[in-house]
């Protein structure tokens, strides 16, 4: 048995693992897991993660959760490239310094604003008051500036002249608010030209397979949802975007 990756691509982890295993021919047996289907709910998937979440991972008996702890046992599994996670002292630190500011700042804020702008509006069946997206479209807009001035700076990628996972994992983090219709790359061009550079490093024609689901998320509908996690669903966004 070999690799084994649980994923959806409506989730930005999941986005992540994908791409950086197919450009970088790392073999992976595509497990499709559908969240809006419950499918992360069951005994089976459950034999993969407790935890119930995606992406997951399964290298023979070996099963591992977590997105970053799945791209880590990657990188050194299969010997990627060194900018992927540099051996440079300075360079990897750079690296572990915005994955760990990312989860509550731009995972955070760029999350936020999908949620309020498609998922909410669809299960309540109400549009959200225009001040409560203003609130987190504002919130979203300072960490933006926090990623270009702390992290970007006048460099090509986060670490230096090479991209590394803290680029991949950026950008499809920024792409969720993106899909939801927040064009937020349009007057920054510093971070236009910065995605260009992380798409054309990966390859554009991969980025944009791993993004079409999530692109298409607009044209989701209730009814394709699982009735048992309507009502979960909506209480839990109601209460991370109050």
């Amino acid at each position: 048995m070999g690799l084994e990756l649980y994923l959806d691509l409506l989730s930005q982890p999941c986005r992540a693992l994908y791409i950086f295993a197919r450009s970088n021919n790392i073999p992976f047996e595509f497990k499709q897991v559908e969240l809006i289907k419950g499918e992360h709910k069951t005994e089976e998937f459950q034999k993969v993660n407790l935890l119930m979440k995606v992406p997951a991972m399964r290298d023979g008996s070996f099963t591992l959760a977590e997105s970053i702890a799945i791209l880590l046992y990657m990188v050194r599994k299969f010997k990627t490239p060194d900018h992927w996670y540099p051996s440079d002292l300075q360079k990897r630190a750079r690296v572990d310094e915005y994955l760990s500011w990312q989860h509550v700042n731009i995972r955070g804020k760029g999350s936020k604003v999908f949620l309020m702008k498609v998922l909410l509006p669809l299960l309540t069946g109400q549009p959200l008051p225009p001040e409560k997206l203003e609130g987190a479209t504002e919130e979203l807009n300072v960490v933006l500036k926090q990623f270009e001035d702390k992290f970007l700076q006048d460099k090509p990628f986060i670490a230096g002249s090479e991209i590394s996972l803290a680029d991949l994992i950026a950008l499809v983090e920024l792409m969720q608010p993106v899909c939801s219709g927040y064009e937020l790359f349009e007057e920054r061009p510093k971070l236009a030209a910065w995605r260009r550079r992380v798409e054309e490093a990966v390859g554009k024609q991969l980025f944009q397979e791993a993004h079409e689901k999530i692109l298409n998320a607009k044209n989701l509908t209730a009814d394709k949802i699982a009735p048992e996690l309507m009502e979960n669903f909506k209480h839990q966004l109601l209460k991370q975007t109050t």
